[in-house]
């Protein structure tokens, strides 16, 4: 076996249900979660038209390169989204979802040869980046958050000797779990350290169409055309139609970027064998060409933000994010810190199910920074998050008294 795997930790909801096991939740309420950051919203029946009309294609092995009118979508789409000019031919590829893509991305990358290679990601984060880093293998380094900016990375937080270690360091931006937007002032700071010490960006943008503000949240692509990089160097951009298109189980999505990664990216997906099912592509392909369904999913978030984030920032510490599905919640102070408490007994009491941010963080520069916290992810229907919501807001309350 490859010694590797035996350093991936679980992942955080095989510990949530580890934590949930042996708990009866009170049999007077339906069970909630708001545990898993899975889109619930329908899925438009443009998608689903676009899939069942394809089905010839079940007859043909795709090539991992995808066609080239679905790259050419893609390509349109970051021009409207960003006003970006990308060559579909050598800056783009169709993947698999970002999480294949972000783990696979990783091992072409990486070179393990070279002594203390590692790669930065932020911290809270999302478990894929230390898993890609460790089966490479590559040292994760988990860089500090600044919860007075809303849980945003603090890069100046990172050693001069570790920058010059660094191969590889993962942005998310809109974050998970806080959904923190990168200003363009960080993103300079970023391409200027990479033109210093060489390592290569890669932006995990999955939540990018969920936003709540009226500016859309910047890209790294676009942020690097403002500053003049129109090459792109050593930067690459990863999206999704999961989330933007409420179609998880389509596993669909594109990375876009610096053409000299993108040609080595696709000699180890060829060899990976990830190319994407043509009936995918079909499907994808409308997706990516119509904007109305994206407009009316995310109105249907704000909806319920609006709804939600009232209720409880009147128990909670918690705030309306820049972007994303998530309420990153600070637990009251009778809890002391326990944000794993604080989900069973919810659990048990209310039967709503949230995550422990101590779950999404790794224990870096002596503590825990999503300690003391829960991810609520706002996935289901309004009525039902706000009756969660209500059931939480009472939780708090009669632990109080």
């Amino acid at each position: 076996m490859n010694p590797l795997l035996s350093r991936l930790q679980p992942y955080p909801f095989e510990r949530l249900r580890q934590l949930h096991a042996g708990v009866t939740p009170n049999p007077a309420y339906k069970p909630i979660s708001l545990g898993i950051g899975e889109p619930r919203h329908a899925t438009p029946q443009l998608i689903k038209d676009a899939l069942t009309g394809s089905l010839t294609g079940l007859a043909s092995y795709p090539g991992t390169l995808g066609e080239p009118k679905l790259r050419q979508a893609m390509s349109d789409w970051l021009a409207r989204r960003y006003g970006l000019k990308v060559d579909p031919s050598t800056q783009i590829l169709p993947v698999n979802g970002s999480r294949e893509a972000l783990f696979s991305l990783a091992q072409t990358i990486l070179d393990p040869s070279k002594p203390g290679a590692t790669v930065l990601c932020p911290n809270p984060f999302y478990q894929i980046y230390e898993g890609a880093a460790l089966l490479a293998g590559a040292e994760p380094w988990f860089v500090p958050s600044d919860p007075a900016r809303n849980f945003a990375v603090d890069w100046a937080g990172v050693p001069e000797a570790v920058w010059a270690k660094t191969q590889l360091i993962f942005v998310c931006s809109p974050g998970n779990p806080a959904g923190a937007v990168m200003p363009l002032d960080e993103w300079k700071t970023l391409f200027e350290l990479s033109d210093r010490y060489g390592f290569v960006i890669a932006s995990d943008e999955c939540y990018s169409e969920i936003y709540f503000r009226d500016e859309a949240p910047l890209g790294g692509l676009e942020a690097a055309v403002k500053l003049g990089r129109y090459d792109f160097k050593n930067l690459i951009s990863l999206t999704s139609l999961s989330k933007r298109s409420n179609v998880p189980g389509l596993r669909s999505g594109f990375v876009a970027g610096d053409a000299a990664l993108i040609k080595p990216f696709l000699l180890y997906r060829t060899y990976h064998g990830s190319a994407m099912s043509p009936i995918v592509q079909a499907a994808s392909l409308a997706a990516w060409a119509d904007e109305q369904h994206v407009v009316d999913n995310r109105a249907m978030y704000r909806e319920k933000f609006a709804a939600v984030t009232p209720l409880l920032s009147a128990v909670m510490d918690v705030a309306l994010p820049d972007a994303g599905f998530y309420l990153w919640a600070g637990i009251p102070e009778r809890f002391k810190g326990s944000d794993t408490a604080f989900s069973r007994e919810l659990f048990a009491a209310y039967n709503v199910v949230v995550l422990p941010g101590s779950y999404l963080a790794r224990e870096a520069l002596g503590h825990n920074p999503g300690a003391g916290r829960v991810r609520m992810a706002l996935v289901a229907e309004t009525a039902e998050c706000v009756e969660a919501a209500q059931r939480i807001v009472q939780f708090i309350q009669s632990q109080s008294h």
